[in-house]
């Protein structure tokens, strides 16, 4: 054996067994947070993408890991490499790796040891660490409190489990865990990120998600192109985007899903009805939209009466799939009518209400980012100008689906102005008179949005 490969054998990279823990799967123990006076007055929090080592205007918040994983894999791997810039905040959660309800359960629990670990190694070398706790359903309960010492003070987040977008509340699933959280740590307090939902008793310190946001937030130093790399293996800058986005929170525990989706708008109230049903809606520019029920209560077809200002490629009417999966439902590509009549029950019809456009407006870039991935067919205007995109339409028939944008009208106009895209990023990029699409897109008057 070459005293390489016994280096590395003997590592504690490799082996983690420097904190034995407690029980027979050793899990380490993060030791009680020792608070000092001040410590949980007005607090807020910063993100780990945030942190860096010239930041000298957030050192009084704690850093979260309330992120996707990705984002924080780094201070698994190379544990040493952030002391330094963790050590100048005031203090540090443990990082949140994921607990999904969809995870194995190998996966669950190695995840609940690497938080642990991370806590205990910082805190052996000086850092004020609070333990992050997370679960996910009650098999999860024999191992997920572990390695966090009774009376401790405790962070969690809410997030995940409080109804945003089109999904319901997983409040269910959170209060079983939390509950059990009090019965076994008795946490002396409880950071609890985002808003606490009315049944959660204990000692809790609410952390305002939206002051925490970087929105406000003072940077002195300028941000570089995202780069996941950097986020893997070295610095940690990143762009200041919408945060609602999936990979800055969100994450954690729950289903990966999120909660059941459910309607939110009046016309959203046309995807669910009787087997059977037919469901009639008029946009705002007073365009019909007959969407019909399947016999599982879900929609699976819509006949659009409506070229969406892109008549280059829409028939009047048209008509789309409507796919549904864990992730919520999708629009196929758009049809011909030819033969959709076998669907349809006048018999049982009923009017839906419209949105308003205060309805219709994307109220983030996440909002129309999941339009246009969900298939969605959108019309706007910016500046006295019609413009028209869509998530899924192909530029020939028998051409795979791809996203566009361009300018509502004719023919002509379609295709002076067309811009063929695969991702919503690429749409977002856009150039809507003299203004870029991502940074207008909150603020257009959108008279259609099919999603």
């Amino acid at each position: 054996m070459t005293e390489e490969n016994y280096s590395y054998r003997t590592s504690q990279t490799l082996l983690r067994n420097q904190f034995p823990g407690k029980g027979k799967l050793k899990i380490p123990i993060i030791p009680k947070f020792q608070e000092s006076p001040g410590d949980f007055d007005d607090l807020l929090l910063i993100g780990f993408d945030k942190t860096h080592l010239e930041d000298q205007n957030h050192l009084d918040r704690m850093v979260h890991f309330f992120l996707y994983d990705y984002r924080f894999e780094r201070v698994w791997k190379n544990p040493d490499n952030d002391i330094e810039k963790l050590s100048r905040y005031r203090a540090v959660l443990s990082p949140d790796f994921s607990m999904y309800l969809e995870m194995a359960p190998v996966m669950q629990l190695y995840n609940v040891f690497r938080n642990r670990w991370c806590g205990a190694y910082w805190a052996s070398k000086g850092l004020r660490v609070i333990p992050t706790v997370n679960w996910g359903d009650e098999s999860t309960f024999d191992f997920c409190f572990e390695g966090i010492e009774k009376g401790s003070v405790v962070a969690v987040s809410t997030y995940m489990a409080s109804e945003h977008d089109n999904r319901c509340d997983q409040k269910e699933w959170f209060m079983a865990g939390y509950n059990e959280m009090l019965r076994r740590i008795e946490p002396e307090k409880i950071i609890c990120y985002n808003t606490p939902f009315p049944e959660m008793q204990g000692n809790i310190i609410h952390v305002d998600y939206e002051r925490s946001s970087w929105r406000y937030m003072n940077y002195e130093r300028s941000f570089h192109r995202e780069d996941l790399d950097a986020f893997k293996i070295g610095g940690t800058s990143s762009n200041n985007r919408d945060t609602i986005e999936p990979y800055l929170i969100g994450k954690g525990g729950g289903s990966a899903y999120g909660g059941e989706i459910k309607p939110s708008k009046p016309e959203d109230e046309r995807f669910w009805g009787e087997p059977g049903e037919t469901k009639y809606t008029y946009t705002a520019k007073g365009e019909l939209i007959e969407t019909l029920i399947g016999p599982d209560g879900k929609a699976y077809l819509e006949i659009h009466h409506t070229n969406h200002g892109f008549p280059k490629y829409h028939e009047v009417p048209h008509q789309h799939s409507i796919i549904w999966d864990q992730s919520g439902f999708h629009f196929g590509k758009e049809q011909t009518t030819k033969s959709f009549l076998y669907g349809r029950n006048t018999n049982m019809a009923t009017w839906v209400g419209t949105n308003s456009l205060e309805d219709n407006r994307f109220k983030t870039i996440s909002d129309f980012k999941q339009c246009m991935r969900r298939g969605g067919e959108v019309q706007f205007e910016w500046n006295g100008v019609l413009y028209c995109c869509f998530g899924c339409i192909s530029p020939a028939a028998d051409a795979a689906p791809k996203m566009v944008i361009c300018q509502a009208g004719s023919v002509e106009v379609n295709t002076r102005t067309e811009k063929w895209c695969d991702t919503a990023d690429e749409i977002l990029e856009y150039m809507v008179g003299g203004d870029r699409l991502r940074d207008v897109i909150t603020q257009v008057k959108v008279w259609e949005r099919t999603i």
